[in-house]
């Protein structure tokens, strides 16, 4: 029987000794060993029951905090701690509408879930392939009661504004009248772009979601901060949306510990992640977008089709124990696309290690 291609592609991953892109995916026991191993005190008390306690309202209060908001309220997923923030604003403005851009998450990997479930309604302010500007929110021409903004926009390429177009743009849905909801799943990772701290940047919104694996290295959840009354009338719809879990503490743990681990090193691994561009750009026919990183993943565009890439990072994995990336996805006439997370392995790699990598990739792929 042939193998999973799931299992192969994890297999060959975690038996390199190099990574350029993302982490290493441990096995169970491994997670479960280096969950047992930490250090964090919580692991020696009570665990949290249906939402409230033990590490789960640790979590909520540290992440509060580093935010700067009152309070914040811990969710199974980011697609529901997003679907009661959108909730919550539509039953205080009493507009059903949201402006956001067609290519946020709602709208891409949440099969209109806020449409469906929740009786919203989208407009856009702008479909190009970047973050709308604030003349764009005040000339939408139709009312809106929630203005979503995803810090950084993923599928345009992990796009930020500048610290500047970020403030017009909130100054221009105040105008409007409406409430300021950030999609910050990557927000972690934005603040070196933007040039101002955690709290400075959330202190915009009224909402704030971060998500709590991406980035993190957790093993799952969200959480969605904002004021006091917000976050109560969050966890009534938690309930109601069925996110009030008999015990989530393996996943606020987890998210404990990266926190600790991952939060101070992001500066570093935004700062690598245009070494990392650079040197791929130098690759025969590679695209980089954006050109120069705003946080630490981009795109990076080769000449496809994406099946003889995918195949040649499994070969470069078997033949060299070095991990590349991907995958790639087909996205253009004869050029492919893969998301470069430039995170801990990467740090270890020169600019001209990158680009070695990155040939014998090509060669791989051009040997079919």
């Amino acid at each position: 029987m042939a193998e999973d291609p799931a299992e192969r592609r994890w297999r060959l991953m975690n038996g390199c000794d190099r990574m350029l892109s993302g982490n290493r995916a441990p096995s169970l026991r491994e997670r479960l060993a280096d969950l047992a191993a930490s250090s964090l005190p919580e692991l020696d008390g009570r665990a949290d029951v249906y939402g409230g306690g033990g590490p789960v309202t640790v979590l909520e209060k540290r992440v509060a905090g580093l935010l700067g908001k009152p309070d914040a309220v811990f969710f199974p997923t980011g697609t529901m701690a997003q679907q009661v923030a959108l909730r919550c604003w539509a039953e205080r403005t009493g507009s059903d509408v949201v402006a956001l851009h067609p290519l946020s998450h709602l709208e891409v990997h949440e099969r209109k879930a806020f449409t469906t479930l929740s009786r919203l309604r989208g407009v856009w302010p702008t479909a190009e392939r970047r973050q709308p500007t604030a003349q764009e929110v005040r000339e939408l021409d139709e009312p809106f009661g929630t203005l979503l903004v995803e810090l950084p926009l993923r599928d345009a390429g992990f796009l930020l504004p500048t610290w500047d177009e970020l403030n017009a743009l909130v100054a221009a849905a105040r105008v409007r009248g409406a409430k300021v909801h950030f999609d910050g799943a990557r927000l972690w990772e934005s603040t070196p772009h933007l040039g101002r701290d955690l709290p400075t940047v959330a202190g915009l919104a009224d909402s704030v979601y971060v998500s709590l694996y991406k980035t993190l290295g957790g093993l799952s959840g969200a959480l969605l901060a904002g004021a006091e009354d917000f976050a109560a009338q969050a966890r009534a719809w938690r309930h109601r949306y069925g996110g009030t879990l008999f015990q989530q503490w393996p996943a606020a743990v987890a998210a404990l510990a990266g926190l600790d681990r991952e939060l101070p090193r992001l500066p570093e691994y935004v700062a690598h992640a245009k070494v990392v561009a650079q040197a791929l750009a130098k690759l025969p026919g590679a695209r980089i977008f954006p050109q120069v990183p705003h946080t630490h993943q981009f795109q990076l565009w080769l000449p496809g089709p994406a099946d003889r890439l995918n195949e040649a990072a499994l070969r470069l994995a078997e033949q060299q124990r070095t991990w590349f990336c991907g995958p790639f996805t087909d996205r253009a006439p004869d050029l492919a696309c893969a998301e470069i997370t430039a995170a801990r392995p990467a740090l270890d790699w020169t600019a001209d290690d990158v680009t070695a990598a990155g040939t014998a990739l090509l060669e791989l792929a051009a040997a079919g």
